[in-house]
């Protein structure tokens, strides 16, 4: 890769963990803590939490129609989410192995702390749930499918690509095929060690 270019990634790097630095100080804010592997609040804050709960009937009452119209069409979508899931979970337990790829674990992108939030009613927190499911499922089948990609195909596109995977700055240039053909074996070896 060009050294310009590693340089610049570098940096992204850095800007990533100064963010992550940021957003762990705007957690500490809102008193939470990790505590026995669950984050946690500090005495007084869930009891504020549960005071401002809406309630169901205002929840339901206050909902636009249109919203409430379309509701069993997003909830419909758990169908394909779950059959994607599964054939998903199912390909990567089958053929990276054979591949030399290191699985993906779900855990790392199928997170569900939102329903421990106090001022979230049942529906709101059943809401967030499928959510978590819907975004982080995309996420855990895009890293399975960036991984793939990088087994099979690791070359950039000739032209811009929006929101590209975290393994395709690692991909070699379009139209350069000495390092194509120089790199390809090393990609391929890279996904079964990296961490």
């Amino acid at each position: 890769m060009n050294q310009d270019i590693s340089a610049l990634l570098e940096k992204v790097k850095t800007l990533e963990d100064e963010i992550e630095a940021k957003l762990a100080q705007r957690r500490a804010a809102f008193h939470t803590r990790l505590q026995n592997g669950k984050l946690a609040f500090a005495s007084g804050i869930e009891q504020r939490h549960r005071e401002l709960k809406v309630r169901l009937s205002h929840y339901i009452l206050g909902a636009r129609p249109l919203v409430l119209l379309t509701a069993p069409l997003i909830y419909a979508m758990i169908v394909p989410l779950l059959l994607l899931d599964m054939s998903a979970t199912l390909y990567q337990v089958v053929c990276f192995p054979v591949y030399g790829i290191r699985k993906v674990r779900r855990a790392d992108y199928l997170i569900f702390d939102r329903a421990e939030l106090g001022y979230l009613n049942i529906f709101e927190k059943i809401n967030c749930a499928y959510c978590s499911y819907g975004n982080g499922l995309i996420a855990f089948i895009r890293e399975i499918a960036g991984r793939t990609e990088q087994y099979w195909c690791p070359i950039k596109h000739g032209q811009r690509t929006l929101a590209a995977h975290g393994h395709y700055n690692n991909f070699v240039e379009f139209g350069d095929a000495e390092s194509y053909h120089s790199e390809l074996e090393a990609l391929r070896t890279q996904l079964g060690k990296d961490k």
